[in-house]
């Protein structure tokens, strides 16, 4: 019987470790069949579950199904709360300030695809300090930002002058209340209700999020700026838990790696481009007035995009920065991504 236990315990030291079975909830704050977790998240989950052979599998989680709210995901997922998320560090005003040169106005270009190269590249260049708590695996950004409005498309930048209007960061805020217009910073989550009830007059966001928020049916024009540049634009972060990336066996982590980096912050953008031609369509279709601003009234608004960004880099010096290099970095960032 001695002899054998001890086989028994021989042969079960000897034989190799079961492969690793990992089950991922990654969450975010939008429908599901918006443009990002369509045309970002899913495939994304589905490569990595594919290409780990099934042993990763990456479980999606809209609406904060999980618990939290949309303004702390990032600490949802540095505190282990969830396994991974999309995270909008600019709901969280002042903590991460360095990230806010990619949100000035007029900074990026309008393909989506375009902005998240340069924002991955100014991420890694300047941020991963920043964000240290958790791991990085994307950082992009969304499309053209457009102003929607009850009533009637603007056609100066007087007509902006007391409107309550939506903005999603500080950034978009410093330039809606430059443009006369009383900023509220709001998730977008909350933004459909703000306006259903009449305590927004209207607010800025993208082609994409458009149908999903029935800004067809709660709004009736959709205004962008003339050129290729976006009257603003909103950074975003697709990251998971260190301790669960860090504990994962290193063909796993490989598998993580393959789908990070410029690549994954590439895709992310670009589900928000293809969000933004569907989107629009929709809106088109709803009959809405659909409007773009003069090129003379879109300079008097860059103008009032660059005395922000001047503003911006005060206080960014005050704070011990060196705001006017973020800003020359991350308009280099911009220039080295823009298809001629």
């Amino acid at each position: 019987m001695k002899i054998l236990q001890s086989t028994l315990v021989a042969l079960t030291l000897a034989a190799p470790a079961a492969a690793q079975d990992v089950t991922l909830r990654f969450q975010h704050f939008v429908n599901p069949a918006s443009a990002n977790p369509t045309h970002f998240m899913a495939p994304w989950a589905e490569a990595i579950e594919t290409q780990s052979n099934g042993r990763i599998k990456v479980e999606l989680y809209p609406f904060m199904q999980l618990g939290g709210s949309a303004v702390n995901m990032y600490d949802l997922i540095a505190d282990g709360a969830v396994d991974g998320g999309w995270v909008i560090p600019g709901y969280q005003p002042g903590r991460f300030p360095e990230a806010e040169a990619m949100e000035l106005p007029f900074m990026t270009s309008k393909s989506a695809e375009e902005a998240s190269r340069a924002a991955w590249g100014f991420t890694d260049e300047h941020l991963m300090d920043d964000f240290a708590d958790v791991h990085v695996i994307a950082a992009h950004m969304h499309g053209r930002g457009l102003v929607h409005l009850k009533g009637d498309a603007p056609q100066t930048v007087a007509d902006f002058a007391g409107l309550d209007l939506r903005g999603p960061s500080r950034t978009a805020t410093l330039l809606l209340r430059e443009m006369g217009a009383n900023p509220v910073g709001m998730p977008v989550p909350a933004f459909p209700e703000a306006l259903a009830k009449g305590v927004l007059d209207g607010g800025v966001i993208t082609w994409e999020q458009a149908p999903s928020l029935k800004l067809d049916e709660l709004t009736d024009s959709h205004t962008d700026v003339a050129g290729d540049r976006s009257l603003y634009n909103l950074y975003f972060l697709w990251a998971m838990n260190k301790d669960v990336y860090e504990g994962l066996d290193d063909d796993l982590k490989a598998v993580i790696d393959a789908n990070s980096g410029l690549m994954a912050s590439a895709w992310a953008g670009r589900a928000h481009d293809i969000g933004d031609a569907e989107g629009r369509l929709v809106i088109e279709a709803s009959g809405n007035e659909i409007a773009e601003l003069s090129p003379q009234v879109t300079e008097e608004i860059v103008t009032l995009g660059a005395q922000v960004t001047d503003a911006w880099i005060a206080q960014m010096t005050e704070k011990g920065y060196d705001g006017a290099g973020l800003v020359a970095d991350a308009r280099a960032a911009v220039a080295a991504t823009i298809v001629p």
